[in-house]
């Protein structure tokens, strides 16, 4: 695979991984605290912790995956469908995962028969 792909992959995957985990914390973790619990314990303060500044930094990473995800898209020449259910995965939690394999698999393999067919 050329760097011209291989780069933005490796940081589409990084950044999706990311992404993904600090949105399932956020959203199955932290919201139900916060929200389900209101005796004001330590686990609903854990919850507005995890909401409020997992929530800011979920946001500021997101758009650097959406970054991440566009600069791929644009290398790997991927059609705009593609493109777009690639980025809206990434507010899904679980999904974004799925959508990262999903990705990857199609890089891997769309780039592997361009170096094959290169070294006919």
């Amino acid at each position: 695979m050329s760097p011209d792909v291989a780069t933005p992959l490796k940081a589409y995957r990084v950044m999706a991984t990311i992404v993904g985990v600090l949105l399932i914390v956020l959203i199955l973790v932290g919201v139900p605290l916060k929200y389900l619990l209101d005796d004001g314990t330590s686990l609903q303060h854990a919850g507005d912790w995890i909401t409020e500044y997992l929530g800011v930094a979920h946001g500021w990473l997101y758009m650097i995956f959406l970054f991440a995800a566009f600069w791929l898209s644009r290398r790997a020449d991927w059609d705009i469908p593609f493109t777009a259910v690639t980025l809206l995965c990434g507010t899904v939690p679980v999904l974004s995962f799925w959508a990262e394999h999903r990705a990857t698999r199609r890089v891997r393999e769309e780039f592997s028969d361009h170096a094959a067919s290169a070294e006919a």
